[in-house]
């Protein structure tokens, strides 16, 4: 039965998170949860209940002191702005929590075993988030944190796929000298956040476990595919990873606003086929992805749909 090996993730409480007039808003989780609901697999895959991610493990990726400045200020202020980019609202930190906790039970839940692979559609999304702020709509580092809560589990290689429009910097700084943390990151550059040259490999004993395959705007599917087949498989083949988990940004797509890229829906589809391919051949079929960016509302309910229908094709 199609979907019943795939664990998904989607709460009320990431709605209250609100953004207001901004791209990162509520409405995107809305719409992709519409569009899923008419699937005919949708009733199958395992909905799993979780709790927030506590203080401690959240500052395992992140300054102590800006997890609880996030708390305090979201209780003293019904809203805000972190930075330029980054609102911030009274729920904000509950569902910044709750992200991180989807997380870090999906993927324990694929390490175990007991679901093939999982997709946590939460927000806020958490890439850009680095060890002392919020960044570029991201609070918590949702991929880091459930990373690093891997590790605790016994997990020595973990390799990160980032294919958002905008380079995950805040994934990359977390784990720049780690070599147990593989990060690869495909995506427009230059662009913001001005981060992920080809040249930047990772550092001490991590050096050589950072992959940035920067691409120019307009790229197609051909010019990810060849970036893919050229260094990304040969990576991944080379390190074997245990497990593999995608910061899955929707944002690439030809009709997203923010974005450069001239993707097509069915791009996403494929990007999830070859990644399930090379799972299924190191890490027993072990995904978790993670909802990132996407701001075309169809565009990305659409691809979203694509992405999940491959991973709940057992």
């Amino acid at each position: 039965m199609k979907g019943k090996n795939t664990a998904l993730i989607w709460k009320e409480e990431f709605l209250k998170h609100d953004t207001g007039l901004h791209p990162e808003k509520i409405e995107r989780l809305v719409a992709i949860r519409s569009y899923l609901e008419k699937t005919a697999y949708y009733n199958n895959l395992v909905r799993p209940d979780f709790e927030p991610a506590s203080w401690e493990k959240i500052a395992q990726n992140h300054d102590g002191s800006y997890v609880q400045g996030l708390e305090n200020i979201c209780q003293q202020k019904k809203s805000g702005n972190l930075d330029p980019d980054t609102p911030f609202s009274s729920g904000t930190y509950e569902a910044a929590s709750l992200a991180a906790g989807a997380g870090m039970k999906l993927a324990e839940m694929v390490w175990k075993g007991d679901v093939a692979n999982g997709v946590a559609l939460v927000r806020p999304p958490g890439h850009h988030a680095v060890y002392k702020s919020a960044m570029g709509f991201c609070f918590f580092n949702n991929i880091a944190i459930a990373a690093r809560h891997l590790k605790t589990l016994g997990s020595q290689k973990i390799l990160i796929l980032d294919w958002d429009v905008h380079h995950g910097n805040g994934t990359e700084s977390s784990f720049y000298e780690d070599d147990s943390v593989y990060f690869v990151s495909l995506h427009q550059y230059p662009f913001y956040p001005g981060t992920g040259k080809e040249s930047d490999r990772g550092k001490g004993k991590g050096l050589g476990y950072t992959l940035n395959c920067p691409l120019p705007r307009g790229s197609v599917e051909a010019d990810y595919k060849t970036v893919y087949e050229e260094k990304v498989f040969p990576a991944l083949d080379a390190f074997q990873p245990e497990i593999i988990l995608i910061s899955a940004g929707f944002d690439a797509h030809k009709r997203d606003p923010l974005g450069g890229m001239e993707l097509e829906t069915e791009s996403f589809a494929k990007f999830t086929e070859w990644t399930k391919k090379k799972a299924k051949e190191h890490c027993q079929g072990k995904i978790v992805s993670f909802l990132e960016g996407g701001y075309d509302l169809t565009a990305l309910s659409e691809s979203v749909e694509a992405h999940v229908s491959v991973l709940a094709d057992s």
